[in-house]
């Protein structure tokens, strides 16, 4: 059995209301969406002058700090992020930047990005794939990233925030005693269409229900016993929608950070297990499941409450 715990994360240090965000106006006309702040849920987002390896840091030391794990008991760090900087003469600077930030320079680590926006479930997938084969004790996920480009901050999709968050996965009788709930890591699944991977294609809720169906079948569970979904922050409308079409209802879904900081990459699941868990709206034995879609693609992992 692995376990999740001590989600957390850091965002962009300077808040922008939507409306100060550079050619949103025209981005808008452009993408011919209606002007209706509430109708998208357009609020506000995080900009940082900071580098990705910074927030990584930031992040990764508050889950060590937060599960009461020495770092020097990390096996393994995997580092997500949809744009790494550099290449290859840069990247080993940068890995051991946040290897030394957060105190594993012993570790062994794994970059993962091709992923797009489900990197971290992906990462969560793999960390529980080497948790559960004994190839590791304790892994340490990352995901961290931020616009280079103020005028990429609104897509058709989403308004991006810059920020990181983190996770520590461990084997159930390795995991920190810090303060907060462990979740299990009951299931984890994946679908995906290669000829629908390109960026110009829609997410889809057909892949979604297959990999729903792949997670949940295994364990005799139906989706009305999941008891919140940890979506990606995406528009209101088209989260609502794609979500529902894959079968989630209403009560299953958490919009609330939609509006106060947008889409922060591949982060958001974890953001919002972390919110959640703070504001006391989840329970001890309930089955949470972190899903997020890009086209041609979906990423699931099913986490349980063991309580805190």
């Amino acid at each position: 059995m692995s376990v999740l715990q001590a989600p957390r994360y850091v965002l962009g240090e300077e808040e922008l209301d939507h409306t100060e965000v550079e050619c949103l106006a025209e981005r808008a006309a452009e993408l011919k969406m209606v002007p209706r702040a509430a109708l998208w849920g357009w609020g506000s987002v995080r900009r940082t002058g900071r580098g990705l390896a910074e927030l990584a840091i930031d992040s990764g030391t508050a889950t060590l700090r937060a599960a009461g794990v020495d770092p020097a008991e990390v096996d393994a760090l995997i580092l997500c992020s949809t744009r790494f900087p550099g290449g290859p003469r840069t990247h080993g600077r940068f890995v051991e930047r946040i290897l030394t930030g957060t105190g594993l320079e012993r570790a062994a680590f794994l970059g993962i990005t091709l992923n797009r926006c489900t990197n971290l479930l992906v990462a969560l997938d793999t960390a529980h794939a080497l948790v559960a084969a004994g190839r590791h004790r304790r892994i340490l996920v990352v995901t961290t990233d931020r616009i280079e480009d103020e005028k990429e901050r609104m897509e058709s999709f989403a308004l991006f925030s810059d920020g990181a968050a983190s996770c520590l996965v461990s084997a159930g009788t390795t995991a920190g005693t810090g303060l907060g709930a462990h979740y299990r890591i009951r299931s984890t699944a994946g679908a995906q269409e290669a000829a629908a991977l390109d960026w110009s294609h829609e997410i889809s809720a057909d892949l979604a229900r297959e990999a729903n169906g792949r997670l949940l079948a295994p364990l005799d569970l139906a989706l009305d016993q999941v008891d919140g979904l940890l979506h990606a922050n995406l528009f209101l409308p088209l989260v609502t929608m794609k979500e529902r079409q894959a079968g989630f209802t209403a009560r299953q879904l958490y919009t609330a950070n939609i509006t106060r900081f947008g889409h922060c990459f591949a982060a958001d699941p974890l953001i919002n297990l972390a919110d959640q868990e703070r504001a006391g709206l989840l329970r001890d034995g309930g089955h949470y499941l972190a899903a997020v879609s890009v086209p041609g693609s979906r990423v699931a992992v099913l986490l349980q409450r063991d309580g805190g």
